[in-house]
């Protein structure tokens, strides 16, 4: 038994932060370890090196900055994380190992009445594919990241009301899955997810306070503050669809008027440009046609992102974000949305927020929210099973070089 503040706890704690380092960001060079962890450099590259030898982590040769470096992830063969993602009218899985990289995905329609346990059931069946497909074991899954289009209370872990999923509400997702699976299972609102995958692998990387604006059937923001979701105490934040542009304007599913969402959203965007441009008209079609000259769908496009900028303002008057993320169908249209939205936050935000932000559409298209499930499980699984019967076999051999 290891005695609080003796040597052999000191170092267990080094391992351990040295592994949740290297497990958040996929791969670091020694250098960058010692920076995140603050350990020495010394201290690092004997951890590392005992990783290497207990088989946790792999060393790669890199360069950084011109000069030669040893990249360090964790090993590919450690585990596996499980990324599901529930749309409005898709189910995409993706399966990743700890070294964030993707081995497989998968997506397939979804049929939005259907009802929630047809749905989980269908998920798990694309898992067992995967997983098939891969060739790996249930017993290498470490954890499943879970999207859903609705709020989830972070106590109960309760699907709140959703106009989305309407069949949904009140389903308890991540037990569920946990029931199906028999793993831990970790569940978030798509928003959030989507603004973790471009925090991890997208348009957010290198920044730690950005809002990822999701413009679909309805519309959200993920918030991330000093480089962690904010969810609030009930999970609801980033509802930025319900932000109130016009006391006098259309009802909104929630029940007030004139709602961001009631401007934005596509199922009060579609039935502007439906009576010229047919019933089946989609935001995907909108999109392709705004980009090449329809002058109806550059128009909607263009006041779609004068609203979201005025809701983005609001955000830059709160927040002080330095950076936000356009996903969904409509970040397609590129320049069409992005320079609207910039001209509204330069009009109501404050100078100086506005002038510190930058709005970008998202690296990761439709994939954001299952990259993101996949980085959400991630971070939630603990590091001591990476090192339970490796790294700390080597516990009483291991150099005496703490910080």
């Amino acid at each position: 038994m290891e005695t609080p503040g003796s040597q052999s706890s000191l170092h267990r704690a080094n391992l351990e932060r040295v592994v949740r380092a290297v497990r958040l960001a996929g791969s670091l060079t020694q250098a960058e370890i010692a920076r995140t962890t603050g350990l020495s450099a010394a201290t690092v590259s004997n951890i590392v090196r005992e990783l290497k030898d207990s088989g946790t982590v792999e060393v790669t040769p890199t360069s950084a900055g011109g000069r030669r470096a040893r990249s360090v992830s964790l090993s590919g063969d450690a585990g596996i994380v499980i990324g599901v993602d529930f749309g409005h009218t898709h189910l995409r899985v993706a399966v990743g190992n700890l070294a964030h990289q993707v081995l497989a995905e998968e997506a397939e329609p979804l049929d939005v009445d259907a009802s929630s346990a047809q749905g989980f059931d269908r998920a798990e069946q694309l898992v067992t594919r995967l997983l098939a497909a891969t060739g790996v074991d249930r017993s290498k899954i470490a954890g499943v990241g879970l999207g859903v289009p609705g709020p989830i209370d972070v106590e109960s872990g309760t699907l709140g009301s959703t106009a989305i999923l309407p069949g949904w509400g009140g389903t308890r997702p991540a037990e569920e899955m946990r029931g199906r699976l028999g793993v831990p299972v970790h569940v978030d609102n798509d928003a959030n997810l989507g603004a973790l995958g471009e925090l991890v692998w997208g348009s957010g990387r290198g920044v730690r306070d950005l809002a990822y604006i999701k413009v679909a059937s309805g519309v959200g923001a993920g918030l991330v503050i000093n480089g962690k979701i904010y969810r609030g105490p009930g999970g609801t934040a980033g509802e930025i669809g319900h932000i109130t542009l016009d006391e006098a304007g259309p009802v909104c599913r929630c029940g007030n008027r004139g709602c961001l969402e009631t401007f934005a959203a596509a199922r009060y965007v579609l039935p502007l440009l439906q009576p010229s441009h047919g019933p089946d008209l989609t935001m995907e079609g909108v999109v392709r046609l705004a980009r090449d000259g329809d002058p109806g769908c550059r128009r909607v496009i263009a006041d779609v992102g004068r609203h979201i900028g005025s809701g983005v303002a609001n955000l830059c008057n709160l927040l002080n974000p330095s950076r936000v993320v356009l996903g969904g169908d409509l970040a397609e249209a590129g320049e069409l949305v992005l320079a609207p939205i910039r001209e509204s936050v330069g009009r109501y935000a404050i100078p100086s927020a506005a002038r510190r932000l930058s709005v970008l559409p998202g690296a990761l298209g439709g994939r954001a929210e299952v990259l993101g499930a996949l980085a959400l499980a991630l971070s939630e699984m603990g590091d001591s099973t990476l090192l339970d019967g490796t790294a700390t076999a080597s516990l009483s051999t291991a150099a005496p070089a703490f910080t």
